[in-house]
């Protein structure tokens, strides 16, 4: 400022500080400035009106975001402690003029990072100022200095409440003298533009105004500068275009580092010390003993009257004027929580950081995309909410198919609300599971999907098209094809289905197209659940399987190593679901892929794991008798076979989750061979195949690992006695029952349609 004027009201505080925001409340009703001027992005001035609607509810965030790419976008977060957000609405509930004199968002986010990471707090630059002052305090710790000194004091009651202000202003003048700019020459950028704001202000109402800003400013803001040389450090600034908005915030995003001002620990712990009118320490732990009592621990008023007593205890041992969250937590894990750490987990997720979410009045200027979503979420009935919540949809519904369709929509422009998961009820074609979780930066990626059109289905088709004109992979475009129509997007579907028959015709990648092939086998299963059109992917998926029936036996058979040879395994396994879910559209396609099962199985030139596996398929297929398969067996063991290929014959016959074990336990000629080969493999081999035939085995459940164990100790000729005694394993019959196969098989389709 220039010299010889007066000194406006310099309020240094800490971003989010309950301490520093009752300090500034209590600074305000002292000194009545004519006007507030907030450390902000100016651009957020014809927002403010909005922070005094009824419907405003913070934590709430100011949002600057690039008008031509809205993902270059920075975040000011304001909570309900936060200095800034007290001083606006103690501005605002007195018809005091309020305003935003930070650098302009418009510069900001021209070159470089945004707010966000260039916030200038207290707390934040490179040299730590709380951590400077900490240690020339004698703590090892800033949070528990901040604490001792700012949070626990009561300022309403202190004699004069400008004073904790000055002291902290001489605090950093003396570190600013040391330090100069602390790492962050931004920052005197910044001031510069500050003290512009400052002179206007001045011209407007005097000397009679106060600045609410970082502590660590305040030093510069009150140098003796000129007009002239402010000018100059602002000169050639790159600016652009942008658009600002209020979006909801919650605790855990405040928590985290980033944001407006340094991340806090502890937000829920804050909100509670600013909002609890006397007792803090009381009520908290009161708090925790609610929680403990919903996730049904014995907690009763006498270990809160406890718990109280050894914060007391412990801050006074520890020479704190009140006990702080350290020793709250320690109270609460020792009378609590019987010493457990699990508990004091929960506690610390709900409480000490919780999951409030802010909420902004629905006339805050928006992309049209976001009113479209915020209409069908209200249609919908689907609440944005921080605490993540599972929900289960039956497809058959019309409401929950219209949730299905706007979360998997949403998905495909890159906004995350939902995530799919594993459905606890059922595992039907019919059902889904979503995770549900609101985080604040959706509404970053909400507006840069503004650019793919103004409605949801509208810009997921956009959006859809784009992808496949630009996909590389063939797998790619299957997968966009099956999320095109979990996703209900019809209109999209002509430009998947031309990519991907492109691609298909191109592609010579045997590999690349088996791994495609399941993709489209779900995506037409799907479109028969939901009722969309997808009977143009059949064409494609006939043609697929059709080339990978004709060119999988040449590529299993040209050397392969243990990697190859295991992918393709589960290549082969990908292509028998996809025939399986593909063979009603083309009734002779599961018999083309048997035939291509027996070439791998019986060709000595395609790896044991691969001809091992084709052997099992075809087995559970019928398709393989079962003394065909000891014979296969029997020569894939022969002691003229390889220790290793012998061994990943077994993995792929034997080995997964299709049950391989049971299958061994209730033939037990099959055992036997496994049995009688592995007792001849000579020891210098065993310790190679041991780590594969220990992957294969040790898979299995427990039980049936028993029950194999139980065979192997009989010893084979025990096995083989019975064999030849009898004609098939005790419980069983030589031969299948056509009656009581049939009977079964009844119930077995009643009870997969139930679980539909």
């Amino acid at each position: 400022m220039s010299p010889g004027a007066a000194q406006p009201l310099l309020l240094g505080v800490r971003h989010h500080g309950p301490g520093s925001a009752r300090s500034v409340r209590a600074a305000l009703d002292a000194a009545q400035p004519r006007a507030v001027l907030i450390e902000g992005p100016p651009e957020g001035d014809a927002l403010l009106a909005l922070a005094a609607e009824p419907d405003m509810r913070p934590p709430v965030a100011l949002l600057a975001h690039a008008a031509d790419d809205p993902g270059r976008a920075a975040f000011w977060p304001l909570a309900s402690f936060s200095p800034e957000w007290v001083a606006l609405r103690w501005a605002q509930a007195r018809d005091v003029p309020v305003r935003f004199i930070d650098l302009p968002a418009a510069h900001t986010l021209a070159d470089g990072p945004g707010a966000d990471e260039d916030d200038g707090g207290a707390g934040s630059v490179p040299v730590d100022p709380l951590a400077a002052l900490a240690g020339a305090a004698g703590y090892d710790d800033p949070e528990r200095w901040w604490e001792d000194v700012v949070e626990h004091r009561d300022a309403d009651s202190a004699r004069d409440p400008l004073a904790p202000f000055a002291a902290l202003a001489e605090a950093m003048g003396v570190l600013r003298e040391t330090h100069g700019d602390g790492g962050r020459p931004r920052d005197l950028v910044r001031e510069a533009y500050m003290r512009q704001r400052m002179r206007a202000a001045r011209r407007e109402f005097g000397a009679d105004y106060a600045v609410v800003c970082g502590a660590w400013h305040v030093p510069a803001l009150r140098a003796r500068t000129t007009a002239a040389a402010d000018r100059a450090l602002l000169t050639g600034l790159p600016k652009t275009k942008v658009e600002t908005t209020w979006v909801p915030w919650t605790h855990r995003r405040l928590a985290r580092a980033g944001g407006y001002g340094a991340g806090i620990t502890s937000p829920g712990w804050y909100a509670h010390l600013f909002a609890a009118p006397d007792r803090p320490v009381e009520r908290w732990l009161t708090k925790v003993a609610g929680l403990l009592r919903e996730e049904d621990r014995q907690v009763s008023p006498a270990h809160v009257i406890e718990a109280v007593r050894l914060a007391r205890t412990l801050a006074a041992l520890r020479g704190r004027p009140l006990p702080g969250l350290t020793e709250t937590l320690e109270a609460v894990r020792a009378v609590m929580c019987d010493g457990s750490d699990v508990p004091l987990a929960l506690i610390e997720d709900r409480l000490v950081v919780g999951d409030v979410l802010g909420e902004v009045p629905g006339t805050a200027p928006a992309v049209p995309l976001q009113r479209d979503l915020t209409r069908r979420m209200r249609t919908l009935r689907l609440k944005a909410e921080a605490q993540s919540r599972d929900l289960e949809l039956d497809l058959r519904k019309d409401t929950d198919a219209a949730k299905s369709l706007l979360l998997h929509r949403l998905r495909l422009l890159g906004v995350d609300w939902g995530v799919p998961t594993a459905s606890r009820t059922g595992t039907g074609t019919f059902r889904e599971t979503w995770r549900l979780c609101w985080e604040p930066e959706l509404s970053v990626r909400v507006a840069e999907a503004g650019i793919w059109g103004t409605t949801v289905p509208g810009a997921a088709t956009a959006r859809a098209q784009a992808e496949a004109r630009g996909a590389g992979e063939l797998g790619e475009i299957t997968a966009l094809a099956e999320r095109c129509l979990l996703a209900g997007l019809s209109e999209a579907l002509p430009a998947v289905l031309r990519a991907l028959a492109d691609r298909a015709a191109l592609d010579t990648d045997v590999a690349r197209l088996a791994g495609a092939l399941p993709a489209l086998a779900r995506s037409l299963r799907y479109g028969d659940v939901r009722g969309t059109d997808a009977s143009a992917l059949g064409t494609v998926a006939a043609g697929l399987a059709e080339r990978i029936c004709v060119a999988l036996p040449a590529a299993c058979a040209a050397g392969l190593d243990a990697d190859g040879a295991a992918a393709l395994r589960g290549h082969v396994d990908g292509v028998h679901g996809a025939v399986a879910l593909l063979a009603d559209t083309d009734p002779g396609l599961r018999e083309r892929w048997s035939g291509v099962l027996r070439t791998l199985a019986g060709r000595d030139a395609v790896p044991g794991v691969i001809r091992g596996r084709a052997a099992r398929l075809l087995l559970d297929g019928g398709r393989l008798p079962a003394e065909e398969t000891a014979r296969l067996m029997g020569l894939a063991l022969s002691p003229a076979a390889a220790p290793a290929d012998a061994a990943g014959w077994i993995e792929g016959f034997a080995g997964g989750n299709a049950g391989g074990g049971t299958l061994l336990v209730h033939d037990e000629r099959l055992l036997g061979l496994i049995d009688t080969w592995l007792v001849s493999v000579p020891p210098d081999a065993f310790v190679d195949v041991l780590p594969l035939l220990r992957r294969t085995f040790g898979a299995y459940e427990p039980g049936v690992k028993r029950s194999l164990g139980e065979l192997v100790r009989r010893g084979p000729g025990a096995g083989r006695a019975r064999s030849a005694s009898r004609a098939a394993p005790e419980g069983f019959a030589p031969d299948l029952d056509p009656a009581r196969a049939d009977a079964a098989e009844a119930l077995a389709r009643l009870l997969l349609a139930a679980a539909g």
